[in-house]
């Protein structure tokens, strides 16, 4: 169990997973492990650490303090193709309704077919895009052209590199001081 810094029951102290080329996996979700996950990796020489925390972790033959920031020693090509998921949709269209352009939470966010199902829609990249709750109950089963409501953006599938870009828009909840160097390395430093 881990002791010192500032530990406290129920801290994770998760570390920040970089690929080889010292970029995270992801931004959104951003990639984390547990610090056990990344313990483990240590010792199998799968990464390298960049930075620790105060804390350690003990053995009855070692002492070590557990690693904030990792580098993959192998590096991990980005897949091409985003999956077609409800979430990268959200991702693509920046959690923004593309009718009326108000950003929501996700709980209040919805997909939209701009080519309606009942109509011969699909349920594809190039035909589906983030609604807002109101603006899809105005819309409904009606083609853009009919109800006057199109889309912001046309729709298409994303790159994951476009995703993943949109997600460093995002911040997450939680973000370990040793972690910024490594998340915003080539954003415009400040004079």
């Amino acid at each position: 169990m881990p002791d010192g810094g500032h530990f406290q029951i129920g801290q994770s102290f998760p570390a920040l997973v970089l690929n080889a080329d010292f970029r995270p996996l992801s931004y959104f979700p951003l990639s984390v492990w547990a610090w056990q996950d990344a313990v483990k990796a240590v010792f199998l020489d799968r990464v390298s650490v960049l930075s620790e925390y105060e804390a350690s972790v003990h053995s009855p033959s070692m002492t070590m303090r557990l690693p904030s920031v990792i580098a993959l020693k192998d590096y991990i090509p980005a897949a091409r193709r985003p999956a077609f998921t409800r979430f990268n949709v959200f991702l693509r269209d920046s959690f923004e309704c593309q009718y009326c352009g108000e950003g929501r939470p996700t709980p209040e966010l919805t997909f939209d077919h701009v080519i309606p199902r009942s109509r011969g829609g699909r349920t594809t990249w190039e035909n589906v895009i983030t609604a807002c709750g109101p603006c899809n109950l105005r819309k409904a089963n009606k083609l853009p052209r009919e109800c006057r409501m199109f889309p912001r953006q046309e729709p298409r599938q994303p790159t994951s590199w476009e995703l993943q870009e949109n997600g460093r828009s995002f911040p997450p909840n939680y973000l370990h001081e040793s972690w910024r160097d490594y998340l915003y390395w080539d954003s415009e430093l400040e004079s």
